[in-house]
């Protein structure tokens, strides 16, 4: 009996301890925390993919929301409660509030006098792609370097894994 119980809480050991390495760490994983919100959901999601709130820093999300009608070349307006909502949502996720590596490492990478609007133009991001060349994210099937989904299957969850990167051609 003695032995099995040895056996038990070894296997109770080991099997902690692997998700424990799958997620990256107590409290610290690299894949970002599942979020959802559904106005966010239905009014970024329905022109772009999701981009996990943790990939900006609060600061980016709000200059982003209170910009909404020159967003990136559209008018991508709001009714106000609607705006606002989404508004909340980002800031409460957002990279600087998150408890997560990835989050973290990105957060880190930003200047505090930076507001960047563009998860690409961070530090961070550009030295994970810097193997990356400029005429691979121009591939018809990559379209630009703000297409995460295109490489990361579970971009829009928050998953970057690298062993999960696949480059169209």
């Amino acid at each position: 009996m003695k032995k099995w119980m040895q056996f038990l809480v070894l296997i109770t050991s080991i099997t902690s301890a692997s998700v424990l390495l799958a997620s990256g760490g107590e409290g610290g994983g690299s894949q970002m925390p599942p979020v959802t919100n559904a106005k966010w959901k239905a009014e970024c999601g329905s022109c772009h993919m999701l981009y996990h709130p943790g990939l900006l820093p609060e600061r980016s999300w709000n200059k982003m929301m209170a910009g909404l009608d020159k967003h990136f070349g559209e008018n991508a307006s709001l009714d106000a409660a609607t705006r606002d909502e989404i508004t909340r949502f980002l800031a409460l996720n957002s990279a600087d509030k998150q408890d997560n590596r990835r989050s973290s490492r990105i957060n880190q990478s930003i200047p505090a006098s930076a507001t960047p609007l563009r998860i690409s133009e961070t530090r961070y991001f550009i030295s994970k792609h810097d193997e990356v060349s400029a005429s691979t994210f121009k591939r018809k099937s990559i379209g630009s370097a703000a297409n995460c989904v295109a490489c990361h299957k579970g971009a829009e969850k928050g998953d970057f894994s690298e062993s999960q990167v696949k480059i169209p051609r």
